[in-house]
């Protein structure tokens, strides 16, 4: 996680530009090693409305900024951190993860995200018979699945699904099964094409998957789920001591007073624990069915059909909850689910599809064209043991022949051959010989194709060259401060207590009270309270004279509670006794003050991870000084202010 937040933090001053400048568009030098102008400015242009620091948009502040940073990979590649075989490991890795992005024929992924948007926004409820068949079945079991599907399917049209499904099923070759409602990705891509193909109260025609052949029946079709808002008061199981009451009490409580006719945000505002949400009177942000960590919240979620409507209690493993929905939203627009459908469309069996495109495209690019002598030579030299697994190349093979040439690569018969040898042992079942010569070059061919253009992707597209740049430096960036800032500091445990011992003044609890907040939506009930609180009651004896009649008039918040509590209002005076009464979130308020703590030194055990995170800014600042004067920096003043006049233009 914390790489993951460094290099979001650092991305501002990433270098994504191959330079190719004259001597006049250099910036700034770090030594030898110079920084152009261009880059400079793409990237200060690039996280303008990224940054919150106000100071970070200003161009000489920036400047200092990025300068700092070249200073930094700089070191790092002194220290030789560029060549750890755990660095280069990493970054071989991320750019074989990030190449999948870019080996893809972008418009056949385009014409498949469309159709997955049509299919998730859509659920289909269907039936099916299947006849199971091995993966590579013989033509004769072939043509006997699809005549016998023809004559269930007419059966179907005349009898009825139920009477073919009784008679049918034997859960060993035959399967006949009602399916329910499912969308799109639920279901092998062949079976979805059939469904989502048939009209509602048709039947397909026989189609195949890997399992066998089938018909599909389709009975009905509906749009998807949607979104769902709701707004919710929380109380939490495990919440610090701030009430008497336990969290079912307190949440059986509240619900009571929300069925008096008080409003649902303002008790969300006075009292739900989920901090966040409350401030927003409990609002929460949409979301769909399977977003939330919670089963059981989003159950209650979508079982309210009404807006307004209000859930009853009910518990899940944060705690107890009260739900209010807000709007039923339908499923999201198709450039809101783009992305999240692409990366699926890329993971599915679909994607067989956007590979066999690129492949095709790839074969153009690098001018290949079948080898018609090389595939008979291979047909002519493979046999029976093949299938048994034992085949071997024969000792006159001619293993130094040109097979095919990708770009600078020469691949010769010997690649083909080694390959079927090795292959061998995933096949299962028997095939014709020319068939399996075929099939097995086209995946070969395809294979080499698309590891060639991954190598050489750096090369021909600059977007992808650009993004490895920048996760190369930001992981040397990382790797640098891993190393000499924030290990370097938590190993240093004399100098992180004498950073605390000297910096002491930054360490304190600001001043707080132990207090009972008394909340009720009556200005009248508040006043009762207030009397009662100066007499001297307690907290249980007030609840049992003021809520009678299964009404609860009042609530009670207790602990010790600092300035920004969410209970207190804003302007509270810190001071010993009974308050004045306050109005807040549509509420009454009054406050009992029991003490009033006093600004008090934090000990160094209950803050050392505090302080050690000061402690590792502090250690950075002496070593960006320490970099400084160890490297000399010369800014072209000449340039700069030409880099100023197009930034402000």
């Amino acid at each position: 996680m914390l790489r993951i937040y460094f290099f979001l933090a650092i991305c501002f001053c990433s270098s994504v530009l191959q330079a190719q400048t004259s001597q006049n568009d250099i910036l700034f030098t770090v030594d030898d090693s110079p920084v152009y102008s261009e880059e400079f400015i793409r990237v200060f242009k690039k996280n303008l409305d990224l940054v919150k620091d106000e100071s970070q948009k200003d161009v000489d502040e920036y400047l200092k900024l990025f300068i700092d940073y070249k200073l930094k990979l700089k070191e790092a590649q002194a220290l030789g951190l560029d060549e750890k075989t755990s660095y280069q490991r990493e970054l071989e890795g991320y750019k074989k993860q990030l190449a999948k992005n870019y080996l893809t024929n972008n418009q056949v992924t385009t014409e498949l995200v469309e159709e997955a948007y049509e299919r998730v926004t859509n659920e289909i409820k269907a039936s099916h018979i299947l006849i199971k068949l091995n993966p590579n079945p013989k033509p004769e079991d072939t043509l006997f699945a699809y005549n016998e599907l023809i004559k269930l399917r007419e059966r179907v049209l005349n009898e009825g699904f139920e009477s073919v499904k009784n008679d049918v099923h034997n859960g060993k070759t035959i399967f006949a099964e009602d399916l329910g409602y499912f969308s799109g990705f639920k279901m092998v891509y062949n079976f979805e094409n059939a469904a989502y193909n048939t009209p509602v109260g048709d039947i397909s025609m026989p189609f195949k998957t890997r399992f066998g052949y089938h018909i599909v029946k389709v009975d009905d079709k509906r749009a998807s789920r949607g979104e769902r808002t709701v707004a919710h008061i929380m109380i939490s199981n495990n919440k610090e001591n701030t009430t008497q009451e336990n969290a079912e009490t307190r949440i059986n409580a509240i619900y009571q007073k929300l069925q008096q006719g008080e409003d649902f945000e303002a008790l969300a505002k006075q009292f739900s624990n989920d901090i966040s949400s409350a401030k927003k009177g409990g609002l929460l942000p949409a979301f769909e069915g399977g977003q939330l960590s919670s089963q059981e919240f989003e159950d209650v979620a979508f079982s309210l059909q009404k807006e307004g409507e209000v859930s009853k209690p009910f518990q899940t493993q944060f705690g107890w909850h009260i739900v209010k929905l807000y709007k039923i939203s339908p499923m999201g627009s198709f450039n809101d689910m783009k992305s999240q459908l692409e990366a699926k469309v890329k993971r599915d069996s679909r994607s067989q599809l956007i590979n066999e495109a690129l492949v095709n495209k790839l074969k153009q690019d690098y001018k290949i064209s079948t080898n018609n002598d090389a595939l008979d030579y291979f047909k002519s030299i493979l046999n029976e043991d093949y299938f048994k697994r034992t085949w071997q190349l024969p000792e006159d093979f001619k293993s130094e022949e040109n097979l095919v040439k990708i770009g600078d690569l020469q691949l010769k018969y010997s690649d083909f051959g080694n390959y079927l040898v090795k292959t061998q042992r995933r096949q299962s079942g028997k095939k014709p010989i020319n068939v399996l010569v075929e099939e097995q070059y086209k995946v070969f061919l395809g294979n080499h194709l698309i590891e060639y253009r991954e190598a050489h992707l750096e090369d021909v597209n600059e977007e992808y060259a650009n993004i490895i740049t920048e996760y190369r430096d930001g992981l040397l960036l990382f790797d640098l401060m891993e190393t000499e800032i924030w290990n370097a500091a938590k190993e240093d445990t004399l100098g992180l207590k004498a950073f605390y011992e000297k910096n002491k003044e930054n360490y304190f609890w600001n001043t707080r009270i132990d207090a009972v907040v008394a909340s009720s939506a009556k200005k009248s009930v508040i006043k009762k309270v207030s009397k009662m609180l100066a007499n001297g009651e307690t907290t249980e004896s007030i609840k049992s004279k003021i809520n009678q009649d299964n009404k609860v008039n009042v609530i009670f918040t207790s602990g010790v509670l600092e300035k920004n509590h969410q209970s207190l209002p804003e302007d509270f005076n810190f001071k010993k006794g009974v308050s004045k009464i306050y109005h807040k979130n549509d509420a009454f308020l009054v406050v009992n003050v029991k003490d009033v703590l006093p600004k008090t030194l934090k000990e160094f055990n209950e803050i050392e991870g505090l302080v050690l995170t000061d402690f590792q800014n502090y250690k950075e600042q002496e070593f960006v000084k320490q970099l400084h004067e160890k490297y000399t920096v010369v800014v072209n003043e000449a340039v700069l202010s030409k880099v100023k006049s197009q930034i402000n233009q």
